[in-house]
């Protein structure tokens, strides 16, 4: 199978999962995207895929409160998991979300990457770098997409790639490629398609 022909199926939603321990049994290689509260996750997925409502967007942070699955052709399953950091939820509720989260990805054996998103209008954070931390320590490979690109300017971009490039030594589980990307108009999309096919390759 070609990119092509991979990218013509849409991935089907397989159930939202408030607890890892929900999670049903499966043997397909997962990916799974992660980032602070309204980074513009669910819009990227929705972009990648093609599929305008796949994950469900909204203005408001800490929208993404479940583990949403979703299967491509019982070849791979799609991780939308809810973004750390700020969100408008009472705080046991988020302690809840992130302690959850943080079970999945140092537990799940299939995981293959991680899609970490940053806002690059924004930068790292240090949200960022404890998620980032916590990956390179369970040695969960891990890719740096930087979001809402089309919001800085050419400039601003460079600077922002060039400061993240710069941590990558200090990360051992961080893989070397960042993308920059837009839902907006399409920057980055196929090079993450490329990222995502050839881990099922």
């Amino acid at each position: 199978m070609k990119l092509k022909e991979f990218l013509k199926n849409k991935p089907i939603f397989v159930g939202s999962f408030p607890s890892v321990f929900d999670i049903p049994a499966s043997s397909l290689s997962e990916i799974a995207f992660i980032g602070r509260s309204n980074v513009g996750k669910s819009s990227l997925i929705n972009a990648i895929f093609s599929t305008p409502n796949l994950a469900k967007t909204s203005s408001t942070p800490g929208r993404t409160q479940t583990l949403n699955f979703f299967n491509m052709i019982d070849k791979l399953m799609i991780v939308d998991l809810p973004g750390y950091g700020f969100a408008k939820a009472p705080k046991d509720i988020v302690k809840a979300w992130n302690e959850n989260v943080n079970t999945y990805l140092k537990g799940r054996a299939q995981l293959r990457r991680v899609f970490l998103l940053i806002d690059s209008r924004q930068g790292i954070k240090k949200v960022d770098t404890d998620m980032m931390e916590m990956l390179d320590i369970a040695a969960v490979n891990y890719q740096i997409i930087l979001t809402k690109t089309d919001k800085i300017s050419q400039k601003e971009l460079e600077k922002i790639l060039s400061d993240t490039n710069k941590i990558y030594n200090s990360h051992p589980a961080m893989h070397p490629i960042i993308i920059a990307t837009s839902s907006e108009n399409g920057t980055g999309l196929n090079e993450i398609r490329g990222e995502i096919f050839d881990l099922i390759k």
